[in-house]
């Protein structure tokens, strides 16, 4: 087991590019030991070289969210590694496919997004728990949306260019309900589980037609993983503060 005392361990799941990828690198910066969590081996392993390229103490797991045993033996692979785990960003997310007018949509797009955005941190969050338990000051970010925001998405006078979006956005509203169930059970203990909204950044998921950047993106989440104890749990925060639901 890796000598990991003095560092917090994170683990970032769809960490191999984008958004989590700039999580992962901005909690290395910060001097975390981080779990880059990807099923491309390839471009995870490529994101683990850039990163320890950048001084980061960087690592690769090997993890499907929508897969028990991956997700199982991703946990047996930290457990063995640093014994504990301090942070769990789940970032891994898909918008599900195309078509996304509730007209047109297909049942396998909903399937698709709510099986990764919301099934997969439910069973990726279940498996690290034990881990996050023997840490001192657990942290848990799930990464959600604008798009998961009730009061955003139905104040029609701001939702110019929008759009419709019946498998991606209820998927990150469900997520957003989901992190403030695990935060009544959790209350109990030091585990603060929070939800972050990165803003319209370019992304693969929208065609990098966002207006923000990755690194930009990650900022609101690197600032809930790194909360001070007696910090907020059960919300939803962008750069501005909370996010109406």
């Amino acid at each position: 087991m890796e000598d990991v005392s003095e560092r917090r361990v994170a683990l970032v799941t769809g960490a191999n590019k984008g958004i989590g990828y700039e999580i992962a690198a901005g909690l290395g910066a910060l001097g975390d030991t981080v779990g880059v969590g990807a099923r491309d081996a390839e471009r995870r392993e490529a994101a683990v070289t850039t990163l320890r390229a950048a001084g980061v103490d960087a690592f690769g797991v090997p993890l499907d969210v929508t897969d028990d045993e991956s997700v199982a033996a991703a946990a047996r692979l930290i457990e063995e590694r640093t014994g504990r785990l301090d942070v769990l960003v789940n970032n891994a997310g898909v918008i599900g496919g195309f078509p996304q007018e509730p007209t047109k949509i297909g049942l396998d797009v909903i399937r698709t997004a709510v099986e990764v955005n919301v099934i997969g941190v439910v069973r990726v969050t279940n498996a690290m728990l034990p881990l996050l338990r023997r840490a001192a000051a657990p942290r848990i970010v799930n990464m959600s949306s604008s798009g998961g925001s009730l009061t955003r998405q139905t104040t029609f006078g701001d939702n110019a260019g929008r759009p419709i979006s019946a498998g991606y956005s209820p998927s990150k509203s469900m997520l957003n309900n989901i992190t403030v169930q695990y935060a009544k059970e959790l209350y109990d203990t030091t585990i603060l589980v929070n939800a972050a909204c990165p803003g319209f950044t370019a992304t693969d998921l929208n065609g990098s037609r966002g207006f923000r950047t990755p690194r930009q993106g990650a900022a609101i989440a690197i600032r809930l993983a790194t909360l001070p104890n007696g910090g907020p749990t059960g919300g939803f925060f962008d750069d501005d503060g909370p996010v109406p639901w």
